[in-house]
């Protein structure tokens, strides 16, 4: 995927990767990382997160937002809440701590890692099977641009033990093809039904507008598109994000 240019506290966290002496586990691991300790700060058991959180989520990963900053955050933002004396509703969103998110992003030093020469956490079986998988699912739109696609996913398949040697460089590739998905799918819906799914991201933030600048919207609506119409066209996520 395309990384947007933001400014203000979006874009003075760009700068910082997640990083860190495991990697790549922890980078391929932020989603799930997140998720659990939003749970675990919520402190209500299971609670499934919404389309909203998890483009949020991505939209911190492709700016570089440390995972350290983004637990951080959610641990302050959670601290502030039990602060209050007068508690108007549940914490039922990741939104909620977007704010305090990309403040600790601004506190967290980037950290140097050396990630060509990184191990996968994942087996090469897993790979071409993830693969394989995202291009049969390609297949099953008979458009010549698409079948293009999985070409270049089974081809990427065929290799999946010399990608482990670098799996930076294969995410890049996969999401460039997730980019050209998504522009090619977006191209076949209505003017309407780019609109509905807009409306429906409009209500879902609504109360969470105040916690992020223009920026982070704009690259937050983004993600939410994206991930919408690729649900709504059967079309698989190729980043290696959702191999886990």
């Amino acid at each position: 995927m395309s990384r947007a240019e933001s400014s203000g506290l979006l874009q003075e966290a760009s700068g910082l990767m997640c990083e860190a002496d495991d990697w790549p586990s922890n980078y391929f691991n932020y989603f799930t990382e997140i998720e659990e300790h939003f749970q675990r700060a919520r402190g209500t058991g299971l609670f499934l997160l919404s389309p909203l959180d998890w483009a949020l989520i991505e939209s911190w990963k492709n700016s570089g937002v440390p995972l350290e900053a983004v637990l951080q955050g959610i641990d302050s933002a959670f601290e502030k809440w039990h602060s209050r004396k007068v508690k108007r509703r549940a914490v039922n969103s990741i939104a909620y701590c977007a704010q305090a998110v990309m403040e600790a992003a601004q506190r967290t030093p980037a950290r140097s890692a050396n990630k060509s020469a990184a191990q996968a956490p994942f087996a090469a079986e897993e790979l071409t099977r993830y693969l394989q998988n995202g291009a049969r699912q390609l297949r099953l739109r008979p458009e010549p641009v698409f079948q293009e696609i999985a070409d270049s996913v089974e081809a990427l398949a065929s290799r999946a033990s010399d990608h482990l040697a670098n799996v930076e460089d294969l995410e890049r590739r996969l999401t460039t093809l997730e980019d050209k998905v998504v522009a090619n799918i977006r191209a076949t819906h209505s003017d309407e039904d780019l609109y509905a799914v807009r409306e429906a991201l409009d209500r879902e933030l609504k109360p969470y507008r105040g916690k992020m600048t223009a920026d982070q919207l704009s690259m937050l609506e983004r993600r939410y598109l994206d991930t919408a119409l690729l649900e709504r066209a059967n079309l698989p996520r190729l980043s290696l994000f959702y191999l886990l």
